[in-house]
């Protein structure tokens, strides 16, 4: 057949008789014409552009900007490509019906579409480099195109052409979008003003973009970028080469920062409390606020979505459209006959729909259309939760700055309360946001889709509806109980970390005592309940799994067997497979509901709780200490000749106070008002509680001087210092803060001094999670002067100089890894750094030992805060300061007591002054017990501990061995990234083989089984209604009746097992992963209960913790579910592929390339995913920090009023985490849109293969209807393993423990073989002992050879690292003996079983721990003994008056780590723990170094008398404490140096012994 562009069946094709116009052919011919015009214009502008452009690739990104009209300009390019995929259509269809090819009919439509499209790339390339003048040639282009369409609808209108022609309509409408086109490039000129105008409009990119640290994109690409995320790519490419980090997701766009959506937040919601306020029992809405604040995105999110719900319809009604047109192609081949009239080739609309190719492309377009809106509203939605998140967040922290103290002292707000706003109320908002689109649009799916289901099956259709709809009640049910199992588990778990926690730090003494198995036991009789309620947890996820899989077979079931029965007409396959579709659509919303309602009660709950909390009171305003007043001050120059007395420390107080005078420092003058810095007048303040705490205060505190606020133990000295600042209730009087300007030469001090802020530092120390150099300037210049003189005073120094990293270093949270002294010195050295005229300190001698309050008080107050002239008010209870105070407030119950210089007090209250005097008596005395014991050096060596575990223990390994690790570690970089994109299947394995095989192979079989049998019901659905069909011509009744039963027995049976498959599956993977987990933990305890101690000591606390807790929690709660979505969603993919295959080869062909496609797109998205959900978990923790942090530190921020300082922080902490969370949705939008393409294609060629190549139609609508599912499911195959991945990361972890070498704990000989009462006499022998801490290492102690007879008393001594107390572990095995030997009466050590040789030997180690439980638990946790020796135990160590007056006696409580106790208490009650062991030998390591003098002559006196006939040895830390002994030996470097009783060892002048013993004299 020759081509021929006007067809060659037609001799009147050419004939222009009647006029050009008139002419069918020549005016489609015209059409081609501004096409052509627009390819030869574009081409060449865009060679030469791409040709210059790639050199400078990233330019465009400062000069994007969108001309006026951008998106609409869009739509309108995108519906014109649509019409001309339509015209092209229309004319190839109408062409078949042709004797001869007519290229008219479809070559213009064609070029149309190739020009349509060159222009919106033209369009693009022009915005980006903002070249506007181009603009023109499009200009042109759409007024031809214009003209030409126009004269082509005027001739249709002339021949009377009807309107139901398809040709007609598409013709009309491309004159209307290209009229609309031209109209919007008219308004570019006109806005722009680029040509014709004199002065071109100048326009600058948006703020945004001028600031390159912005890379979120999503608002400032074109729309086409915009819907399929484009501007991702590189990110998510990049992510491959290297690690996504805060740098490379840069800052938020200043539309979404939460400082934008606050203030849009606070007006609106401003707006609702002028609503209501003349209301006074109506509350303000928070909905109406957040409504007119974020209501358009919202709209816009619905619109969207309604618009997605609706386009899904398509699908159901495509196939029906396919496979009935099918049908009828088969049924009547060679009925039509061609059409022979050329001209009138004009089609109508539903001929043209009724063609199945057609229908294949429109349902290709709808797929990717629906998709396109429904990423797009998730989008918007997420978004606007973001940023509502944002908002709120920044709401809930300038309340919490202003809450009233007694707000949150009184208990009506607790920090636990404000940190759930934040973590959980929040987020419940944000979620529900996500979800609220659904609320709307999901009862207008249901309704529509059982609109459809009816107009498809009649009544029958009702009934499956009835099902869903009945069974969805229960699934909210299930939802509900999922909470509660939820909320049990926690409350097991946290009880199960807390005795971890124990076990873990009291680990060497649980070792060296053989109680390993006592508290192993204890964790695990918590674990097994915690696991019985994930029992009930993990029987409801999988009943709610059950429930999604089973309802569409049962309703399905329900409906067709219905149909079979109340109908006469045999069901057709298009019927049946656009019904099964419908079942499909309708289980989502229905599944979803029940979530959606929940989270709706949820939020609604939240949204009272928020509004409760920012309804509640706040602190007044303190308005007289507003102004900003700034002085100028004389910069810290010395002040020379203003000595401060020193303090004699030999001479006992009460004289220094007869012989006390008026300090040299100040001349005594009348105190004028001018002196005065703050002065009350008649108040009473109170708690809130409008009772007064404080009344009828009148006092005053004079400029530049040091006041002193002392009384006894809660008479209102703090509140008093919070009653200055405004924290408390006035209920009447008035806080006067002086205004006047200090002129001291302010020429030389250009630096001013804040006014109106005090600095404070809090009796309970407060500190922020930041180095320590931070928390002492806390906002303030760095001066390392100032600095240096600061944290001398404060005796810092020492402290720092411990820490890793020095002042550098982080102090965790809430100074956990400081003791309560250290932290209290870091706040007051807060105080005096600050430049403020004012410092309050409450108190800051409370936790510290004599030596430091001295130095404190002479450096730091006496020197630093008086040479600055500056006002101090000290709340005090060490009266020995007294003599320094230039004036004293003395409280009592709540009012001044006395006020003025102590010479007033003297004289005017003699009584007052001697009972100071009396007081000052005893703290003498507590003094002279006191100078002994140096608490600080104690927590300086805790502190060594804490930070330096490893080096206290062993000394470092040798460097090369270092050298030789890092090596490998920056082994080739390919071999991380090929690490960084594979999945961890190896640990994927060993997860599921620790459920056990049998469960394994359950789950495997199970799954397979229940997806055969679902494909199963679909298959005989297919044979079954084209079997009807075909009988349908023989029309034999019995045959029919009994096919029927027959075939609806068939299907009844598959679908009853389908159900019950469903709920068996789902109930094996949920009891795998609890065996799993179960084994997991069981495996990781008991390994880590018998660790070597050489692994406590290298592994940091909190890691193993983390193992415990939060990787715990992931195989406990997480996996499961991800492992069974992940295995639905890839069998179900599978199958379809699998039946699409089957019923058309040839769509394996198609599949390759897609196949490629997908396993790109999962590569890539897996690596970027894993990073993004990292920086997102990594940004949270900081924020929830910053909450509670400054909740707690509220009275000091607002002391310091460092306020917007606090919130400048908050809002970079919350941007931070809100641009991880943004991109991580943007890149699950990136996925899903690409996945929904995929799937789109997919379904493009399934369908087209199987009308080509189908064998029934029946297999048709098979085909399609699994490839329908296959969009659904694709995304979450992705999704899933990422998930998995990210989750089987704590498997890893866990493992790593697993393959930890545990210790010998078997002997050569049997337990039974040792005699009961082994060792009896107590005699060691060590014969040549060499040790060390680990094969790799350097030996610790070489040939020590020594003999103890029995109840010899033993001291050895010696330096730091010498070996002491390798050598007390030696006697345990707790270290690796490699040569020589230790033997105990007659047994060498290292035969015996490890429990029977560290059950039977007695060690007090130099910490003493304590477990929380009652006393008798702590003496005897084996409950072997009687309360009589229990007693005997407690009177041995002197505490038995102290526990017989605890509630309980020996059944008092101990609390965590024994606080409730004092160190020298819990010090007595190990010695007694060692008493009640009736053990021969008895090891003392270092056991006196951490308790004062007194404690210490106790434990001396109990050695010698209670163990007189065991055998002791003592490792000293002070060498007194063995000059006693029998028997001293003096050790370095692992080797004995000096060995023999202690009085020859001291008559050798040049002795190592003797030398120590004079030095710690």
């Amino acid at each position: 057949m020759r081509l021929a562009f006007c067809g060659n069946d037609n001799a009147s094709a050419y004939n222009i008789s009647a006029g050009v116009l008139r002419n069918v052919c020549f005016v489609d011919a015209l059409n081609l014409v501004p096409h052509v015009f627009l390819l030869f214009i574009t081409f060449p502008i865009l060679f030469i552009g791409w040709g210059s452009q790639s050199s400078k690739v990233q330019i465009h990104h400062n000069t994007w900007l969108h001309f006026p009209g951008h998106n609409l300009r869009w739509i309108l390019t995108f519906t014109l490509l649509f019409v001309h995929v339509c015209e092209i259509a229309e004319g190839i269809v109408s062409d078949t019906q042709m004797k001869s090819r007519h290229l008219h009919l479809f070559l213009p439509a064609i070029m149309g579409f190739v020009a349509a499209t060159v222009s919106i790339v033209y369009y693009h390339n022009i915005e980006t480099s903002n070249f506007p003048k181009l603009l023109l040639a499009l200009f042109l282009y759409w007024i031809m195109a214009f003209v030409t369409k126009t004269i082509k609808l005027v001739r249709y209108c002339q021949d009377g052409v009807p309107f139901s022609q398809l040709r007609f309509c598409i013709t009309g409408i491309m004159v209307i979008l290209y009229g609309l086109l031209m109209a919007v490039e008219i308004n570019v000129i006109r806005v722009r003003r680029y040509v014709f105008f004199m002065n071109p409009q100048k326009v600058k990119p948006p703020e945004d973009l001028q600031d390159l640290g912005v890379r979120f994109l999503q608002p400032f690409v074109n729309l086409l970028s915009k819907a399929t995320y484009w501007w991702m790519n590189t990110l998510i490419i990049s992510a491959h080469k290297k690690p996504v980090d805060l740098k490379a997701i840069g800052k938020l766009p200043i539309a979404m920062r939460a400082l934008t959506n606050y203030v849009c937040l606070k007006e609106a919601y401003e707006e609702q409390k002028k609503k209501v306020a003349d209301q006074p029992n109506r509350s303000p809405s928070i909905w109406l606020a957040i409504y007119s604040a974020f209501g358009r995105p919202i709209l816009l999110s619905s619109t969207f979505r309604y618009l997605a719900d609706l386009l899904g319809f398509a699908g159901p009604l495509c196939i029906s459209g396919i496979v009935q047109g099918f049908q009828n192609t088969t049924n009547n081949t060679n009925t039509t006959e061609k059409v022979k009239d050329p001209s009138n080739s004009y089609l109508s609309s539903d001929v043209f729909l009724r063609n199945v190719y057609v229908l294949a492309v429109l349902l290709f377009l709808a797929l990717i259309l629906q998709r396109t809106f429904l990423q797009a509203s998730y989008y918007v939605t997420t978004e606007t939760g973001i940023n509502l998140r944002g908002a709120l967040l920044a709401m809930i922290y300038n309340k919490i700055l202003r809450l009233s103290t007694s707000n949150l002292s009184m208990g009506e707000m607790t920090l636990g309360q404000i940190n759930n706003l934040v973590a959980i109320e929040t987020n419940q908002l944000m979620w529900f946001l996500f979800l609220c689109p659904n609320l709307w649009a999901m009862p207008v799916q249901i309704i529509m889709g059982v609109i459809l289901l009816y107009n498809l099956l009649g009544e029958s259709a009702l009934v499956g509806a009835a099902v869903i709809v009945l069974l969805a009640p229960i699934q909210y049910f299930i939802a509900t109980k999922l909470a509660e199992a939820q909320k049990s588990t926690l409350d097991y778990s946290t009880e199960r970390l807390k005795k971890t926690n124990e076990i873990l730090k009291g680990i060497k003494l649980l070792k060296l005592y053989a109680w390993e198995h006592i508290f192993c036991t204890s964790v695990e009789e918590t674990r097994m309940k915690e696991l019985t309620s994930l029992k009930t947890f993990a029987l409801h996820t999988s009943l709610s799994i059950f429930m999604n899989a089973a309802i569409p077979i049962a309703a399905v079931l329900a409906t067709f067997v219905t149909y079979a029965y109340t109908n006469d007409k045999p069901l057709q396959p298009a019927q049946a497979f656009a019904s099964l579709s419908l079942f499909h659509i309708l289980v989502t919303p229905l599944f979803l509901l029940s979530t959606v309602v929940r989270f709706a009660v949820k939020a609604i709950i939240s949204v009272q709780k928020l509004n409760e909390f920012l309804l509640s009171d706040e602190i007044g305003d303190d308005s007289w200490r507003g102004g900003d007043g700034s002085v100028a001050y004389e910069s810290c120059k010395k002040h020379t000749g203003l000595h401060t007395k020193a303090i004699n420390r030999r001479q006992p107080l009460r004289y220094q106070l007869e012989s006390y005078e008026q300090p040299i420092r100040k001349q005594t003058r009348p105190v004028e008002i001018d002196d005065i810095a703050i002065k009350v007048t008649n108040g009473y303040f109170s708690w809130g509680s409008g009772l007064a705490t404080l009344s009828n205060i009148n006092i005053r505190i004079p400029t530049g001087q040091m006041t002193m606020i002392v009384g006894q133990v809660g008479c209102g000295k703090s509140s008093l210092l919070l009653a200055i600042l405004g924290e408390m209730q006035t209920l009447e009087g008035k806080v006067h803060w002086n205004n006047v300007n200090e002129t001291e030469s302010s020429f030389e001090a250009p630096r001013s001094r804040n006014r109106y802020s005090v600095a404070y530092a809090a009796q309970k120390p407060w500190l922020l999670n930041a180095t320590v150099e931070e928390n002492i300037i806390f906002g303030s210049p760095f001066n390392k002067q100032r600095y240096k003189a600061v944290t001398d005073a404060c005796s810092l120094q020492p402290d720092i100089d411990l820490l890793p990293f020095g002042d550098q270093t982080e102090i965790g949270e809430r100074g956990i890894n400081l003791s309560g002294g250290q932290r209290q010195r870091i706040c007051v050295a807060r105080a005096l750094y600050q430049n403020t005229n004012i410092v309050f300190l409450d108190d800051p001698f409370s936790a510290l030992d004599i030596h430091l309050s001295d130095h404190l008080m002479q450096e730091g107050i006496l020197k630093f805060l008086q040479e600055d002239k500056r006002t101090l008010v000290l709340v005090t209870h060490k009266l020995q300061y007294l003599p320094h105070a230039d004036w004293i407030i003395a409280m009592k119950d709540g009012m001044v007591l006395r006020e003025g210089t102590l010479k007033d007090i003297q004289n005017k209250d003699t009584e007052l002054y001697e009972h100071w005097k009396t007081l000052m008596n005893r703290q003498d005395q507590e003094l002279e017990k006191e100078m002994e014991a140096d608490q600080t050096t104690l927590e300086r060596k805790t502190l060594r501990r804490a930070m330096y575990p490893r080096e206290s223990k062993a000394q470092l390994e040798d460097e090369d061995e270092e050298e030789e690790e890092e090596e490998d570690e920056d082994d080739n970089m390919s071999t991380v990234l090929r690490l960084r994109t594979k999945m961890p299947w190896k640990t994927c394995w060993r997860y599921l083989t620790s459920g056990g095989f049998f469960l394994l192979f359950l789950m495997i079989f199970s799954k397979l089984l229940k997806h055969s049998v679902i494909v199963a019901i679909d298959y005989w659905l297919a044979t079954w209604t084209s079997m009807d069909n075909a009988n349908e011509v023989r029309n034999a009744d019995e045959v029919k009746s009994t096919n029927k039963t027959y075939h609806v027995a068939v299907f009844s049976i598959l679908s009853g097992a389908g159900i019950v498959l469903c709920l068996i599956t789902s109930l094996t993977v949920e009891w795998m992963g609890l065996t799993a987990a179960k084994n997991l933990h069981h495996n990781l305890l008991n390994k880590i209960i018998l660790g070597p101690i050489r692994f406590f000591d290298m592994t940091p606390l909190g890691l193993i913790l983390n193992r415990f807790s939060a990787d715990t929690n992931i195989i406990d709660q997480h996996i499961p579910p991800t492992l069974e979505s992940l295995t639905r969603s890839t069998l179900l993919c599978l199958s379809a592929i699998g039946m699409i295959s089957y019923a058309t080869p040839w769509f394996l062909v198609a599949l390759v390339p897609l196949g490629i496609a997908f396993y790109f797109i999962q590569k890539y998205f897996r690596v970027a995913s894993k990073d993004l959900q990292e920086l997102d978990d990594s940004t949270q923790l900081p924020l929830l920090c910053h909450f509670s942090e400054t909740a707690e530190g509220l009275t000091t921020i607002r002391a310091f009023r460092h306020e917007a300082r606090f919130k400048q922080r908050m809002l970079e902490l919350t941007d931070t985490n809100n641009i991880a969370y943004l991109f991580l949705s943007a890149a699950n939008r990136w996925l899903e849109v690409r996945t929904d393409y995929l799937g789109a294609c997919i379904v493009l060629t399934a369908a087209v293969t199987s009308i080509t190549e189908g064998p029934n139609s029946g297999f048709v609508g098979l085909g399609l209807l699994y490839a329908l599912t296959i969009t659904n499911y694709l995304n979450w195959v992705v999704r899933n393993l990422a998930d998995l991945e990210v989750q089987m990361g704590a498997v890893k972890k866990v493992h790593s423990f697993l393959n930890m070498e545990s210790e010998n704990y078997d002997g050569y000989l049997d337990p039974s073989q040792v005699p009961k009462d082994w060792p009896q006499e107590g005699e060691i022998k060590i014969e040549n002992l060499c040790v060390r801490y680990e094969n790799n290492l350097k030996p610790v102690l070489k040939h020590v050879k020594a003999y103890i007879k029995p109840g010899q008393k033993v001291g050895i001594c010696g330096r730091t690292g010498s070996g002491k107390s390798s050598l007390s572990l030696a006697f345990f095995r707790m270290v690796d003996i490699f040569d020589g030997r230790i033997v105990i009466d007659g047994i060498d050590i290292s035969k015996l079983p490890l429990h029977t040789l560290r059950s039977r030997l007695s060690i007090i180690l130099q910490d003493p721990i304590l477990f929380s439980g009652s006393i008798r638990f702590n003496l005897d946790p084996e409950c072997k003994c009687t309360d009589d020796r229990l007693w005997e135990a407690l009177e041995i160590a002197q505490l038995k008056n102290m526990v017989k007056s605890l509630p309980g006696g020996l059944d008092a409580m101990v609390t965590e780590g024994g606080e409730n106790f004092s160190v020298g208490q819990r010090q007595l009650f190990c010695l007694a723990r060692a008493f009640v062991r009736k053990s021969s030998i008895l090891i003392m390591d270092e056991a006196t170094a951490s308790i004062d003098m007194a404690t210490e002559n106790i434990l001396q006196k109990v050695v010698m008398t209670a163990f007189a006939d065991r055998t002791v040895v003592t490792i000293a830390h002070r060498v007194h404490t063995i000059l006693t002994a029998d028997l001293v030996i003096v050790m370095k470097r692992g080797n004995i140096l000096e060995y023999d009783t202690p009085e020859n060892l001291l008559s050798q002048e040049d002795g190592i012994f003797a030398s120590f013993v004079r030095a710690d004299m």
